[in-house]
C-alpha cells in the first residue's frame, strides 16, 4: 500500500474516533462523516441519518455498520451519478475510503444484498433485546403516571432521551430493510422478512414518532413526552383546522401523513401549491396563534374542547387588518362583503390563505400591500374553487410542470426586484435610476395595480426588467430620492419657513423697519416639488402632478400679487386705497392660511375634516395642502397629549428667541449700521471686488454669518436642556430616580446598604406587581404599614424561591462567591418558625451587637427592647434565635430533655411578661450561652455518627450547666415537682441520653442557619461586593415599586419571540483567541482577569470582583491553580470558554441571556401549577418554595414553550457547516445546551438546470437533537438569493417566518438579559393592552444597560452617553413628544402588526442601511397614524458598545451616513409633511435635524474663522477697529472682538449630567463627570463630533454609505500610526489641519484690541477642536506614547507610503491602493462640480497673503496676484521635473533631481537677495501656496478621468504623496516628543485603562524581565542565499518551529511549525518584495496523518 493510502487510512481513523467521542480537543461537538453530506444531495437527510446510525452501532457490530455506509453509498450514487454537485466526489470518496479501510470488510467477492438484509433483521432482534425496548416505554409511563415523578424529573429525561436515541437507531435499521428488499424479487423478500418481524417494525416505527422533527407542536406526529399536545386550547386550535364538510374533497392521491388527519390547510396546499413545509411551518404559526389568543379567552372545557368564536374573529381581524385598511383606500369591496356575518370555518380559511400567502412571499413580504393584492384575488379563486365537489388546482399556480405556488406567482416578482437590485451597482448608482421596495410597493397603492390582472400579466411595464447600466429612472412612484441637501428644506419647509420669519421679525423689530413675506419661500417649496419630481413623471399618476403644478400657480399668483401691492402700498403711502386693498387681502390671506392649517393640523379639527372627506371642498383643500397615502393618514394625538408636547416646544421656542433676540441680534444692530455707513476711509489692503463700494457688505457678512448659523442651530441646544430636565422630572416622577416611600418620605436605593434596609418590603411589592392574583392591583404599601405575621410570611413564601433563584443566577454567572450565595438566600419561610425568616445577609452579626446591647444593666426591660427593636433586622435575628434553639432542642430531646426546654422557655416568657427578665436571667452570660449553643449546632450540621452523637450530648450537658449555673435566677420552687423530675433524670445519666438525631432535611437547614447566626460576626453591609450583582439587584429591587402592569398568569399572558440576526461574529471565544497575545505579551484572558476594578469617589479602592476566582471554585479549582490546569479537563476548557465569552460581545452571551425568558417561565409556570384556576391555591406554603427540578417539569416546559420561541437567524450557518468553520460547531454546541434554541438560516444548494451549474436557495429552521447534531425542522424554497437589500433586514426576513407568537423583541448579538429582569416580561407583554393615548401601542420601548463601559475609558464614555440617549432621550421622545420611534434591538414588536405591514426594518439598497437608528422607517406612517410607541424603564437589557476609539469612529460613520441616506428618504418627507408643526420639530431635532445640527456646530467654527481671515487679510477689521477707537464706539469695538462661537456645545452634557444626578445622587454625579473630564471626555466628544459632520455631509454629497463591521472584541492591542492615518485623514486630520492654518492666518494678520489675552479668548475653543482633531487617535491609543512603538509606527507607517501597490494590492498595504479607494465616492459629474465649488476656499489665502509681503508694499492690483501664480506655476513646473526625474532615475544619488533640488533653493536665495522678499515672506508664501496647492489637488483629484487625458495623473499622485507625508509628520512630531518621557506613556495608560489593567500591564512587563520582540523588518531577510535553515525562530500558540526563506529580495516564505499533534506547514509565495507589515501566515494545512514527520524529510 502507498503512503498516501496509509496516511487517508489514519486520516479517517482518526476522524471516526473524534466523532465517536463526541467532542474535539477544546471540547466542541464535532461532526464527523454524517455532519458533512453534500447538500447538493436531494435526499441528504437520509443519508446522514443512516450514516449517524451506523456510527452509533460501530463498536457494536461493524458489520451491520457496514451495511448502512454501503446503502448510503448507494443512496449518493443513485441521487447524482455523475458527481457533479459539489463535494459529491469528495463525499462518495470518503465514505468508499471508510467503507473498504475502517470497517474492514472480510468477506470480500460480491455484495449480497439477502444475506445482509437476515443480518440486519438478526442484529435488530437483538439489538431490541439488549435494550430492552419493549419495557422501555412502559417504564416511562409509570414514571410519568406517578404521583412522585417530580422528584425524580431528572430520571425522567435521562430515560427518555435514551429511549429516543433506541428508537431512532431501530428507525433508520426498519427502514434500511424495506429500502433494500426492494432491491431484491417479492418472492425472496417474502422469505426472508416474517409478518411477525413486519409488525414488530411496524410497532416500532409507529413507537417512534415522536422523534420525528417538530418546532414547538407535535403536529405531524403525536408525542408522549412534549405535554404541549394535550394542552386544551392547543388541541381546541388543532381540532378547529380539521377538514369540514364545507370544503371540497381531496383527491384520493393527495397524501396526508397517517399520523394525523387532514386540514383546510392541506386542501389550501393542494388547491395553490404550496411548498409541504411551508404549510406545515404555517399549520403551527396558526395553532399557536389560536391557542394563545383562546388562552387569553379562558380555558376551554370538556374532552373535546372548542375555540371560542371571539378566539377565532381576534385573529382574524388582526392578520388582516392591512388588508381590510387597503381596500377602504382603493375603496374596494373586500372578498367577504360582511365580516360579522363570517362563519369560523371560512374565517379559518382566509387566515390561514394569507399566512401561507406570506410565509413563501420570500423577499414579497416587504411589499405588503402587494401580498394584499395576491390575496384579495387568491381568496377570489378560492371562492369559486369551494363552489365545487372536489377541490380542483387554482389556475394562477397551475403550468406545465405542475401547481406551484412559487413559481407561478412570487417568482415573477421576485425576478424583476432582483433585476432592478442588480441595476444599483452595489448601492452605487443613483437611487433615481432604479426601483427599491418602496416603489414597487406603491404600485399597489392605487387602482393602475389591476392593469396587472390575474393571473400575472408578465407583459405589462410593471415587469419589464431594467437594462443594465441604464440611465432611465422607469418605474418610480410619486417620490425620487435626489442626492441633494435641499431635501432638508423640502421635507421640513415649514420649519424653515418659521424660523426664517421669526429672524425676519427679531432683526426688525432690532432695526426697527423693513418687511419680507413668507409666500415668496412658498413658492420656493413648489419649485423644490417639481424639482424633487423629476424622474418620476412617466410612472407618477395623474392626480399627483396635477396637484404639484396647481400648488406651484397658486402660490406664484399669490406672491406675485401681494409682492406688487406691497411695493404699490410703500409708493403711495399709509393712506392709499392700495395700502387698503393690500392689508384686506393680506387679512384674507392669513385667515385663510391660518383656517387651513386649524383644520389639517389640530387633532380635534382633523377628525372633524375626516367627518367631512364627502364634501367637494374639504376634500380639494385637503387635497392642494397635504399629500395623500396609503400610509400616514390621521396622524394625530388627542388633546391631552397635543396640549403636552405644544406647551414642550413653547419652552423651548421661548428660551431659543430670547436667546438670539438679546444675545446675538440685538448688541449687532448699531455695529451693521456704523460699517454700512463708513462709506469713505476704509482702507482695503488687497483688491477688493465687493464691499467697496456695497456699503462693506462682506464685512457685514462676515458679522452676522456666524450669528445666522448659531440662530439655526441653538434651537437643538434648547430642546437638549429642556429635554433634559422633563426626563429628569419624568423619571423622578416614575421612581426611576430610586425613591422609594417610606416612614420618613422617601428611601433611596442607589447602595447595598439601602437594599438590606428596605428588604422587609420587597416581598409584598414583588406580590403586588410580578405575581398573579385572583384580586385586581393591590395597591403598594409603604415601609411605615404594619401587617399581620400570616400576610407577610405568606408573601415571603412566595417571594423566596424568586429570589433565591436569582441569587443562584447570580452565582452561576460568576458575580457572587458561595459564601455569599449562602448569605443572600432566603429561607423558604414553609412555617417551621413562627415568624418571617430573611436572608442571613440581613441578620449577620445582630446576635452580638444585641448581647452587647443587653449587657447594659442600667436600662429597663421596655428600654432594652426598644434599642434593639430601633434596627427591625436585630428584632428579627434575636426572636429567630430564640425560637430556633426550642425548636431543636424539642426535636432532638425526649421525655425529660423536652420537659426541661419547655420549663425553661416557661419561665422566659413569664419573666418578659413580668417584665423581669434582667431579675430573673443573668444576661451578662449571655456569651457562654451562645458557646454552647454553636458547639452543638457546629455537630448537628454534619451527618450523624457515634462520636458525633456523643458530642452533641456533651455539648447539651454543657448547655444544661451554663444555663442552671450562671444565667439562671429564678426560685425553682415554683415549680419544684419539674425540677425534681428533671434533676432525677440528670443523676440518672437519661436526661439527655435518647438524643435523636436531626433527619428532616429543612430542621438541618435551619440548624445550619441558626449556627450562621451565631457564628458570623462580621458586618455584611458589603455583600455582594461585585458592582455588577450590586447594580442589578439595586435595580431590580427599585422596579418593584415602579408602575407598571398587572402580572397575567403563564397561560394567559401575550406569547412572543425572541429575533436575533447574527452573521459571522464571534460565537465562542476559542483557546487560541484567549490565549493569543499582543505585542505586549497581555493576552484576552488576562485582560479578563484583570479589567474589573473600579474608581470609587475619585480614590483607588481595592474591591476587586473576583469573578475569576468565582469560576475557579465552581468548577472546583484552587484559587492559586496554575492556568494550564485547566487546559487538561475538556470540561474545564469548554467552561473556561464559556466564562470569557460571556464577558464579551459574543452570541453565547446573548443566547444565555435570552434563554433566562424560558428559564422565568418554566418557574412561574411550576409554581402555579396546583391550580390554574386558582393561583393562591397553587401558591400554598407547603409547596412554594419547593422548585427543585422545576426546570425539568414538562408541564412547565409546555407552557413555556407555548409562550417563548427564540430563533437566531444564522445567515451563513450553512456555508459555515460545510466549510467545517468553528462558529458553526459553537452554533451546534448552543443549539444542544439550549433546547429551545432554533436557528434559522439560508441554505444553497448547488444543481443542474437545463445541463447548467444552478443555486437554490432554501430558508431552514434547524435545532439541537439528541444525538448532538443538528435537526432539520422546516425547508423552505426560496425563489432566488434573499440578499437583494440590505444584508442585515433581509437576513431577518427571510427567518420571520420562524417566529411565533403575539410579539417579537428584536436582540442584536452584542445584547444581554437577566433572570431578575425575564420575570418581567409578562408585565411588559401587557403594555400593549394597556392605555398610552389615542392608540396601543405597537412598539414597546425598552430600557438598556451598556455593560462594556468597564473596559477602557472610551467605552465608559460611550456607555454614559448611550445611556443617557436610551433611557432620559428616549423617555422624552415617548412622553410627552410622541415621536419614540424604533431604536436598536431591545424593543417589543406587536409581531402581526409588523409581519402584515412589510416586518421590523426595511430592506432597500443604502437608502435604509441605517438600522441601528430609526430602522423601522416602513411603517413610521403606519405606528403613528393607527398606533402608538412607548417606553418603559422598569425593565432593563443589557447592551454591548464600540470599546475602541476606531471601532467607535466606524460606528459613528455608519449611522451618520445612513442618517445622510435618510434625509433623501420618502419616510421623512412625509411624515415632516403629515405631523403636526409642533410634532414635526419633534421628529426632525431628534432624527436628522441632530445630525444637520452637528455638522452646522462644525460649519460654524468655519464660518467663524472664515470671517476672521477675511477682516484679518483684507484690512478691514484693523481700519474699523481704528474708526471705533476715534469715534469711541464700544460696540463696533465689541462687535468685532467677539466671539460668535458662544460655548453652547458645553450644554448638551446636561442631559448626561442630570441622568447621573437622577440614577447615582448628586455627589456620585459629579464625581463621575470630574473623571470623565480628567479622562479627557471632551477630547473624545469633539472628535465624535467631526466623525458625524463630516460622514453625514459626505453621503448627502456624494453618497458611499455602506455597512461596516466595527468588531466587538476586546481593544488590548496598540493601533499602528497607518492605521489611523488611513481612517481619519480625510474625515479629521485635513478639516484639522484647516483650521490651524486659518487661526495662524489670524493671529500672523488680524488686530485684536486685547492682544494676546483676547486672540487666547476668541480661539481656544478653535485650538481644542483643531487639536482634538489632530491628535484624539494617538491619545485614545494603547501605548501610543511608548518610544519603541512609536519608531516601530514610523517605520511601518513610511513603508506605507512609499510602497507603490499594484493589482491585488488593498489599502492597508499601499498609500497608492488607499487614495484610490479614498476618492471612490467622487464619481458623479455633480459630485465633481460640487467638490470644485467646496475646494474654491482654499484660495482665499494666497489672494489674502500675497497682499501682505513685504515685496509687494501698498500695490493692491490684481497684477500682484497673477505674478503669484506665475511663481506657483513655476514651482509646479519644477516639481513636475523632478518627479518626472525620480522616475526616470531612482537611485538616490542621481545628478538630475539633486540639480533641481539645488536650483531651486539657489533661486529663494537669489529673489531675497535682488527684490525686497524678506525671510517673514518666504514663510508667508508657504501659508499661502500649501492650501492653493491642496486646493488644486482636490479639485484634479474630483476631475481624475480629465487630469488622466492630460497626463497629469501622476505628477498629482506624486504631490498628493507630498501632502500626506507633510500632514503625517506635522501629527508625528508631537508623538514623537512625548515618546521620549516615560511619564507620558504612564499618565496615558492610566487615563485610557483602569488601575487594575494598567497595573497588570506593568507587572507583567516585569516578571518578562524584557519588552516585547518587535517584528521581523525585511531588513533582517536575506538577501543572497539561496536557502538559509533556520533563519528566524518561532514561538507561538501554534508551537516552535521557524521560518526560510528562498530567493532574493525574500520573494518566497516558508514557515515550519511543530505542533503536539504533529507538523503544520504553511508555505506562502510572493511575487513582490515583502514589506515588514505583510509579511503574515495564509491558511495551514493540518495533517493529520503524518504525525511522525519532521520539517527535516520534508523539505
Amino acid at each position: 500500500m502507498s503512503r498516501v493510502e496509509a496516511n487517508w487510512e489514519r486520516l479517517v481513523r482518526a476522524a471516526l474516533r473524534w466523532e465517536r467521542a463526541g467532542i474535539d480537543a477544546v471540547g466542541r461537538p464535532v461532526s464527523g462523516i454524517a455532519g458533512y453530506v453534500p447538500s447538493s444531495l436531494g435526499n441528504n437527510l437520509h443519508i446522514d441519518e443512516i450514516l449517524r446510525a451506523a456510527d452509533e452501532i460501530q463498536e457494536e457490530e461493524p458489520s451491520i455498520s457496514r451495511i448502512l455506509c454501503e446503502h448510503a453509498y448507494s443512496l449518493a450514487q443513485n441521487l447524482d451519478p455523475n458527481s457533479e454537485g459539489r463535494g459529491v466526489l469528495q463525499f462518495k470518496t470518503g465514505l468508499m475510503s471508510v467503507i473498504k479501510q475502517k470497517l474492514a470488510k472480510r468477506d470480500g467477492g460480491i455484495i449480497d444484498r439477502s444475506r445482509d438484509i437476515a443480518r440486519l433483521q438478526e442484529f435488530y432482534k437483538q439489538y431490541r433485546e439488549k435494550h430492552k425496548v419493549d419495557e422501555l416505554r412502559e417504564e416511562e409511563m409509570k414514571m410519568r403516571e406517578s404521583a412522585v415523578f417530580s422528584g425524580n424529573l431528572g430520571e425522567l429525561e435521562r430515560k427518555t432521551i435514551r429511549r429516543k436515541k433506541i428508537f431512532t437507531t431501530l428507525k433508520v435499521l426498519g427502514t434500511v430493510v424495506e429500502e433494500l428488499t426492494k432491491e431484491i424479487s417479492p418472492e425472496e423478500a417474502k422469505g426472508l422478512i416474517t409478518e411477525e418481524m413486519k409488525r414488530v417494525m411496524e410497532s416500532d416505527a409507529a413507537m417512534s414518532e415522536d422523534v420525528v422533527a417538530y418546532n414547538i407542536i407535535p403536529l405531524d406526529a403525536p408525542s408522549t413526552t412534549n405535554a404541549i399536545a394535550s394542552l386544551r386550547e392547543v388541541r381546541g386550535a388543532i381540532s378547529s383546522l380539521k377538514f369540514h364538510r364545507g370544503l371540497p374533497k381531496l383527491p384520493s392521491e393527495f397524501y396526508v401523513s397517517s399520523t394525523r388527519s387532514a386540514d383546510m390547510l392541506d386542501f389550501l396546499c393542494y388547491v395553490f401549491g404550496f411548498q409541504e413545509d411551508n404549510v406545515s411551518n404555517q399549520r403551527e404559526h396558526i395553532v399557536h396563534l389560536l391557542a394563545n389568543e383562546q388562552s387569553r379567552l379562558g380555558i376551554p372545557s370538556g374532552d373535546d374542547p372548542k375555540l371560542d368564536e371571539a378566539a377565532v374573529q381576534n385573529v382574524f381581524m388582526k392578520a388582516l387588518d392591512n388588508y381590510n385598511k387597503w381596500c377602504i383606500y382603493l375603496p374596494l369591496h373586500p372578498v367577504w362583503h360582511n365580516a360579522p356575518s363570517l362563519d369560523r370555518e371560512k374565517m379559518l380559511l382566509f387566515i390561514s390563505l394569507y399566512f401561507l400567502i406570506w410565509g413563501e412571499a420570500a423577499n414579497v413580504r416587504f411589499l405588503p400591500e402587494c401580498l394584499c393584492y395576491i390575496f384579495h384575488h387568491m381568496a377570489r379563486e378560492l371562492e369559486e374553487i369551494l363552489r365545487q365537489q372536489i377541490a380542483q388546482p387554482a389556475k394562477s399556480c397551475t403550468s406545465a410542470n405542475g401547481v406551484s405556488f412559487l413559481d407561478q406567482v412570487i417568482s415573477p416578482l421576485y425576478d424583476v426586484i432582483a433585476a432592478e437590485a442588480r441595476n444599483n451597482n452595489n448601492g452605487r448608482a443613483a437611487h433615481s435610476e432604479w426601483r427599491n421596495y418602496d416603489d414597487f410597493n406603491e404600485y399597489f397603492w392605487s387602482h393602475d395595480c389591476f392593469q396587472l390582472r390575474w393571473p400575472w400579466h408578465l407583459d405589462s411595464d410593471f415587469f419589464s426588467k431594467p437594462i443594465p447600466k441604464s440611465k432611465q429612472a422607469s418605474g418610480k412612484t410619486s417620490f425620487v430620492e435626489h442626492r441633494t441637501f435641499l431635501h432638508l428644506y423640502h421635507s421640513f419647509h415649514r420649519l424653515w419657513i418659521f424660523l426664517f420669519m421669526m429672524f425676519q421679525g427679531l432683526t426688525i423689530i432690532a432695526f426697527n423697519g423693513g418687511r419680507f413675506d413668507d409666500t415668496t419661500l412658498k413658492e420656493i417649496l413648489s419649485v423644490l416639488d417639481i424639482m424633487m419630481m423629476y424622474g418620476a413623471y412617466n410612472t407618477t399618476r395623474s392626480a399627483a402632478i396635477l396637484r404639484i403644478f396647481s400648488r406651484f400657480c397658486w402660490f406664484s399668483l399669490a406672491s406675485v400679487i401681494i409682492c406688487y401691492l406691497y411695493i404699490k402700498a410703500l409708493q403711495r403711502g399709509t393712506d392709499s386705497f392700495t395700502f387698503k386693498l393690500y392689508a384686506i387681502i393680506i387679512g384674507i390671506y392669513a385667515s385663510l392660511q391660518f383656517c387651513f392649517s386649524l383644520l389639517m393640523r389640530i387633532p380635534l379639527c382633523h377628525r372633524l375634516t375626516g367627518q367631512c372627506d364627502h364634501w367637494v371642498l374639504v376634500r380639494f383643500v385637503k387635497w392642494i395642502y397635504q399629500e395623500h397615502h396609503f400610509l400616514g393618514r390621521e396622524m394625530y394625538e388627542r388633546p391631552t397629549d397635543f396640549i403636552k408636547y405644544v406647551v414642550f416646544w413653547l419652552l423651548v421656542l421661548g428660551g431659543k428667541f430670547a436667546f438670539a433676540y438679546f444675545l446675538q441680534i440685538k448688541p449687532l444692530v448699531s455695529p451693521t449700521r456704523i460699517i454700512i455707513n463708513l462709506s469713505g476711509g476704509i482702507e482695503y489692503s488687497w483688491h477688493d471686488f465687493v464691499s467697496k463700494n456695497n456699503h462693506n457688505a462682506l464685512t457685514v457678512a462676515s458679522l452676522w454669518a456666524p450669528v445666522v448659523a448659531i440662530y439655526l442651530l441653538d434651537i437643538h441646544v434648547f430642546y437638549t436642556l429642556w429635554s433634559a430636565v422633563w426626563g429628569f422630572l419624568l423619571g423622578a416622577r416614575d421612581r426611576l430616580g430610586r425613591y422609594m416611600p417610606g416612614s420618613f418620605g422617601f428611601f433611596q436605593i442607589r447602595s447595598m446598604e439601602a437594599v438590606h434596609h428596605l428588604f422587609e418590603t420587597f416581598p409584598e411589592a414583588f406580590m403586588n406587581n410580578l405575581v398573579a392574583h385572583p384580586e385586581r392591583w393591590r395597591p403598594v404599601i409603604c415601609c411605615g404599614s404594619r401587617r399581620n405575621l400570616d400576610s407577610k410570611k405568606s408573601d415571603a413564601a412566595k417571594f423566596a424561591p424568586f429570589w433565591n433563584e436569582i441569587i443562584k443566577n447570580l452565582r452561576e454567572e460568576d458575580y457572587l462567591t458561595n459564601y455569599e450565595m449562602d448569605l443572600l438566600t432566603m429561607p423558604k419561610n414553609s412555617g417551621i418558625l413562627r415568624l418571617v425568616q430573611w436572608p442571613l445577609v440581613l441578620l449577620a452579626s445582630k446576635i452580638f451587637v444585641a448581647k452587647d446591647v443587653a449587657l447594659d444593666n442600667k436600662i429597663s426591660q421596655e428600654e432594652l427592647w426598644e434599642k434593639i427593636s430601633r434596627d427591625e433586622y436585630m428584632k428579627y435575628a434575636v426572636k429567630e434565635c430564640f425560637q430556633s434553639v426550642e425548636l431543636i432542642l424539642m426535636s432532638i430531646l425526649n421525655n425529660e430533655g423536652k420537659i426541661w426546654v419547655e420549663r425553661i422557655y416557661s419561665d422566659i416568657n413569664d419573666s418578659i411578661q413580668k417584665k423581669s427578665i434582667q431579675k430573673d436571667f443573668q444576661l451578662s452570660r449571655l456569651q457562654l450561652v451562645i458557646s454552647r449553643i454553636t458547639a452543638l449546632t457546629g455537630i448537628l450540621k454534619e451527618a450523624e455518627s457515634v462520636d458525633l452523637t456523643n458530642g452533641a450530648i456533651k455539648a447539651i450537658q454543657d448547655l444544661y450547666d451554663v444555663v442552671h449555673h450562671d444565667v439562671y435566677s429564678l426560685d425553682m420552687r415554683a415549680n419544684l415537682d419539674v425540677w425534681n423530675k428533671i434533676s432525677r433524670a440528670k443523676v440518672e445519666s437519661r436526661l439527655f441520653s435518647e438524643l435523636k438525631w436531626p433527619m428532616d432535611p429543612e430542621l438541618k437547614l435551619q440548624i445550619r442557619r441558626l449556627h450562621s447566626l451565631l457564628t458570623i460576626k462580621e458586618s455584611a453591609a458589603n455583600v455582594p461586593k461585585n458592582l455588577e450583582a450590586r447594580r442589578r439587584l439595586e435595580f431590580f429591587t427599585n422596579s418593584l415599586f415602579m408602575q407598571m402592569p398587572e402580572a397575567k398568569q403563564v397561560r394567559e399572558m401575550l406569547s412572543f419571540s425572541v429575533f436575533t440576526p447574527y452573521y459571522s461574529e464571534t460565537v465562542l471565544y476559542t483557546v487560541d483567541e484567549l490565549q493569543k497575545k499582543n505585542e505586549d505579551g497581555i493576552s484576552t484572558l488576562f485582560y479578563l482577569q484583570k479589567i474589573f476594578q473600579v474608581i470609587l469617589l475619585g480614590l483607588f479602592m481595592d474591591l476587586r470582583l473576583y469573578e475569576w476566582n468565582n469560576f475557579l471554585a465552581r468548577i472546583g479549582k484552587d484559587e492559586n491553580s496554575l492556568e494550564s490546569e485547566l487546559y487538561e479537563n475538556p470540561n474545564d476548557v469548554l467552561e473556561l470558554r464559556f466564562w470569557a465569552s460571556y464577558r464579551g460581545q459574543t452570541l453565547a452571551r446573548t443566547v444565555r441571556g435570552m434563554m433566562y425568558y424560558r428559564k422565568a417561565l418554566m418557574l412561574q409556570s411550576y409554581l402555579e401549577r396546583n391550580n390554574f384556576g386558582d393561583p393562591e391555591a397553587a401558591y400554598s406554603l407547603d409547596n412554594t418554595a419547593d422548585t427543585q427540578g422545576y426546570e425539568l417539569s414538562p408541564e412547565a416546559r409546555a407552557l413555556a414553550d407555548l409562550k417563548f420561541t427564540y430563533v437566531v437567524t444564522c445567515q451563513i450557518y450553512g456555508k459555515q457547516k460545510e466549510e467545517q468553520q468553528p462558529q458553526a460547531a459553537d452554533i451546534l454546541l448552543l443549539m444542544q445546551r439550549n433546547e429551545a434554541l432554533r436557528v434559522a438560516f439560508i441554505h444553497d444548494i448547488e444543481t443542474l438546470k437545463d445541463g447548467k451549474p444552478y443555486i437554490e436557495h432554501y430558508s431552514k429552521l434547524v435545532k439541537g437533537d439528541i444525538h448532538g447534531k443538528d435537526k432539520e425542522i422546516y425547508k423552505i424554497k426560496l425563489p432566488g438569493n434573499p440578499k437583494l437589500g440590505e444584508g442585515k433586514p433581509e437576513n431577518q426576513n427571510h427567518a420571520i417566518i420562524f417566529t411565533r407568537g403575539n410579539a417579537v423583541q428584536t436582540i442584536d448579538m452584542n445584547q444581554d438579559n437577566y433572570f431578575e429582569e425575564a420575570l418581567k416580561m409578562r408585565n411588559l407583554l401587557e403594555e400593549f393592552r394597556g392605555d398610552h393615548g389615542l392608540r396601543p401601542p405597537t412598539i414597546l420601548g425598552l430600557r438598556e444597560h451598556v455593560f462594556t463601559g468597564s473596559v477602557s475609558s472610551l467605552a465608559s464614555f460611550m456607555s454614559h452617553q448611550e445611556t443617557s440617549f436610551v433611557t432620559l432621550g428616549q423617555r422624552v421622545l415617548a412622553n410627552p413628544l410622541k415621536v419614540r420611534m424604533h431604536y436598536g434591538h431591545p424593543d417589543v414588536f406587536d409581531r402581526i402588526f409588523h409581519i402584515t405591514r412589510g416586518g421590523i426594518s426595511k430592506a432597500s439598497r443604502v437608502i435604509n442601511i441605517s438600522e441601528d437608528i430609526y430602522s423601522v422607517f416602513r411603517r413610521f406612517q403606519f405606528n403613528f397614524a393607527s398606533r402608538n410607541v412607548t417606553h418603559h424603564e422598569y425593565i432593563q437589557v443589557g447592551k454591548g458598545r464600540d470599546v475602541g476609539l476606531n471601532q467607535i469612529a466606524i460606528f459613528e460613520g455608519k449611522v451618520s451616513g445612513g442618517n445622510g441616506e435618510q434625509v433623501l428618504s420618502r419616510d421623512v418627507y412625509r411624515l415632516g409633511q403629515l405631523f403636526d408643526f409642533f410634532r414635526m420639530m419633534s421628529f426632525y431635532f431628534t432624527t436628522v435635524g441632530y445630525y444637520f445640527c452637528t455638522m452646522l456646530t462644525v460649519w460654524t467654527v468655519y464660518i467663524f474663522l472664515y470671517g476672521k481671515t477675511y477682516l484679518a487679510l483684507s484690512g478691514v477689521g484693523e481700519a474699523i477697529q481704528d474708526r471705533a477707537d476715534i469715534l469711541g464706539n464700544t460696540a463696533l469695538s465689541a462687535a468685532l472682538n467677539t466671539q460668535f462661537l458662544f460655548q453652547i456645545g458645553v450644554f448638551t452634557a446636561v442631559p448626561m449630567i442630570l441622568g447621573f444626578i437622577l440614577e447615582q445622587g448628586f455627589f456620585t454625579a459629579v464625581v463621575t463627570f470630574t473623571t470623565m473630564q480628567l479622562q479627557l471626555c471632551s477630547v473624545f466628544f469633539t472628535f465624535s463630533l467631526g466623525t458625524k459632520s463630516h460622514y453625514f455631509g459626505r453621503t448627502i454629497l456624494h453618497g458611499g454609505a455602506r455597512y461596516q463591521a466595527t468588531g466587538r472584541g476586546f481593544v488590548v492591542r496598540h493601533i499602528r500610526f497607518s492605521e489611523n492615518y488611513r481612517l481619519y485623514s480625510r474625515s479629521h486630520f485635513v478639516k484639522g489641519m484647516e483650521v490651524v492654518l486659518l487661526l495662524i492666518i489670524y493671529l500672523a494678520y488680524g488686530y485684536n484690541e486685547g492682544g494676546a489675552i483676547s486672540y487666547i479668548l476668541l480661539s481656544i475653543s478653535s485650538w481644542f477642536m483643531a487639536l482634538s482633531w489632530l491628535f484624539a487617535p494617538y491619545l485614545f491609543n494603547p501605548s501610543g506614547f511608548e518610544w519603541q512603538k512609536a519608531v516601530e509606527d514610523f517605520k511601518d507607517w513610511t513603508n506605507w507610503l512609499l510602497y507603490r501597490g499594484g493589482i491585488g494590492v488593498n489599502g492597508k498595504e499601499s498609500w497608492e491602493a488607499w487614495w484610490d479607494e479614498e476618492m471612490a465616492h467622487i464619481h458623479t459629474l455633480r459630485g465633481r462640480i460640487l467638490e470644485t465649488i467646496l475646494n474654491l476656499r482654499f484660495f482665499i489665502f494666497q489672494f489674502g497673503v500675497v497682499y501682505k509681503l513685504h515685496a509687494t508694499g501698498s500695490d493692491t492690483s490684481l497684477t500682484v496676484y497673477g505674478l503669484s501664480w506665475v511663481v506657483l506655476a513655476v514651482l509646479f513646473i519644477l516639481f513636475q521635473l523632478q518627479s518626472k526625474g525620480v522616475r526616470k532615475f531612482p537611485a538616490p544619488a542621481a545628478p538630475y533631481p539633486r540639480r533641481l533640488l539645488h536650483a531651486r533653493f539657489a533661486g529663494i536665495a537669489v529673489a531675497i537677495v535682488v527684490t525686497d522678499l524678506s525671510v517673514p515672506d518666504i514663510f508667508a508664501c508657504i501659508l499661502a501656496f500649501v492650501p492653493t496647492g491642496w486646493g488644486i489637488l482636490s479639485i484634479a483629484v474630483a476631475w481624475k478621468p480629465l487630469m488622466k487625458k492630460l497626463q497629469l495623473w501622476k505628477s498629482i499622485r506624486t504631490l498628493a504623496r507630498l501632502y500626506d507625508a507633510g500632514m503625517g509628520m506635522f501629527i508625528f512630531i508631537p508623538i514623537f516628543v512625548g515618546s521620549w518621557f516615560p511619564f507620558v506613556s504612564t499618565f496615558q495608560t492610566r487615563f485610557l485603562f483602569n488601575q487594575a489593567f494598567s497595573r497588570g500591564l506593568e507587572i507583567s512587563l516585569i516578571l518578562a524581565g524584557t519588552t516585547p520582540t518587535p517584528p521581523m523588518s525585511t531588513d533582517s531577510t536575506p538577501t543572497s542565499t539561496p536557502l538559509q535553515l533556520p533563519v528566524l525562530p518561532l514561538h507561538n500558540h501554534l508551537g516552535r518551529g521557524f521560518f526560510a526563506f528562498i530567493g532574493t529580495r525574500a520573494k518566497r516564505a516558508i514557515c515550519f511549525v511543530e505542533t503536539p499533534s504533529g507538523t503544520v506547514l504553511d508555505f506562502a509565495e510572493r511575487t513582490h518584495p515583502l514589506p515588514s507589515h505583510t509579511l503574515e501566515t495564509v491558511q495551514l494545512l493540518r495533517l493529520l496523518s503524518f504525525e511522525d514527520a519532521l520539517y527535516s524529510n520534508l523539505i
